[in-house]
């Protein structure tokens, strides 16, 4: 007896794929792998490499990367996990994911949209979002694009500290609720792949790469017809930026200048760049609200510590005298888990983020914040987990190496 046609319909009727071809682009990508490959495609060699590289051999990168994948779950069985919440609150403010977009440099040679199109997503997502110094959109200008998103500002200490003060207070008076301050830059790291590329500071980059954009012709005239790239909150153009490098990072900086911080923010106070507990311990003795353990994406030091495997050490040093973040190496929703199981309070996304950027502008932010908040939710209904709170060290083992 053959099916009747007419029960079979559902099945029959071929799934019409959305016209826009941008959606259509985004509905394909469904991990954060994904839009990593569709970044890819979209915009020149240079820029991808200077988004997804990092230090020397890459080495640090791997190892972050690698201590993720060997994170093993043991979830816990008949738990009520109908519903799912995933809020948080971080420095008073309630949001409804506990990670947070970071700070990168040079956002809109991602993409021309740049951090306008980040912040606006970290609005509607309700999910923290954190200017770098180094940013291509001026303090204020961020703030313009979202008044009502919960906006951190991150700080390099000048060798002009008239320069930093002055940045403090801008982001103060600008609505950024709490400032970040990175400390594993008393100078830049040795990126392979931007040297292999031409690419300098300012950007220069080699005739292959000049080639290599003429296949991208949308990034390029996108790139070319808008304003050029600056560090926009410390003004001046592209010609300046190879002058603002020379100064922007002071070597002689100690703990003993975060006094001089404290007394020109009043705000909550994060460290990023602690890579020992011993300065995770020194930190939260002279009393910062925030700690974030991080290698810098494996950008600075290669060979670093990886930031997963000291988590849960530098949380029992600490206790809970701090909010305590991890960076380097998240990719997604079950990294994210992973974290947190392990002792942190929240966790920083940086590359994840950009390959939506790339891929496909503020749409792209949007579907890797999709992705990840929707991976975080599905890992923690299958691990019993029906809030942050229940994301402890008995879900998660760790390897004793990850290499």
């Amino acid at each position: 007896m053959l099916p009747d046609p007419w029960e079979l319909r559902h099945f029959l009727l071929p799934r019409v794929p959305p016209l826009q071809a941008t959606r259509r682009r985004l509905t394909r990508a469904l991990t954060i792998e994904d839009l990593r490959s569709e970044a890819r495609r979209r915009v020149p060699r240079a820029v991808f490499d200077y988004t997804d590289g990092a230090a020397d051999q890459e080495i640090s990168y791997r190892r972050a990367r690698a201590a993720f994948d060997a994170v093993e779950f043991m979830p816990r069985v008949l738990q009520d996990v109908s519903s799912v919440d995933t809020s948080c609150t971080l420095f008073g403010t309630t949001l409804d994911q506990p990670f947070v977009f970071a700070p990168t440099g040079f956002t809109r040679m991602m993409h021309h949209a740049g951090e306008p199109a980040v912040v606006r997503v970290a609005e509607r997502r309700r999910i923290a979002y954190t200017l770098s110094t180094m940013g291509t959109t001026a303090i204020e200008d961020v703030a313009a694009a979202a008044p009502d998103a919960t906006r951190w500002f991150q700080l390099y200490v000048s060798r002009d500290r008239e320069l930093s003060t002055s940045l403090m207070h801008r982001a103060r008076e600008a609505g950024y609720s709490a400032l970040m301050l990175t400390v594993d830059v008393p100078t830049g790291g040795s990126r392979l792949r931007d040297a292999r590329h031409g690419f300098s500071f300012p950007p220069r980059l080699a005739l292959r790469s000049y080639a290599d954009g003429l296949r991208h012709p949308a990034w390029s005239y996108n790139f070319l017809t808008t304003p050029p790239l600056g560090f926009a909150s410390m003004g001046g153009t592209a010609g300046d930026l190879a002058g603002h490098m020379s100064r922007l990072f002071d070597p002689k900086m100690t703990i003993d200048d975060l006094a001089w911080i404290r007394r020109e923010w009043d705000g909550p106070l994060i460290v990023k760049g602690v890579q020992s507990v011993a300065d995770a311990r020194k930190l939260a003795e002279v009393g910062v609200d925030g700690i974030v353990l991080s290698n810098h994406g494996g950008r600075q030091l290669d060979r670093a510590v990886t930031p997963l495997m000291m988590l849960s050490e530098v949380r029992e040093a600490v206790g809970d005298r701090v909010v305590l973040g991890i960076d380097s190496g998240v990719m997604s929703g079950a990294d994210i888990a992973a974290a947190l199981a392990s002792g942190a309070s929240f966790v920083l996304i940086g590359r994840a983020y950009l390959y939506g950027l790339m891929a496909a502008g503020e749409a792209g932010v949007d579907r890797a914040a999709g992705i990840l908040s929707t991976e975080l939710e599905r890992t923690m209904r299958l691990l019993g987990a029906p809030r942050l709170a229940d994301l402890d060290g008995d879900l998660v083992r760790l390897p004793a190496r990850a290499v």
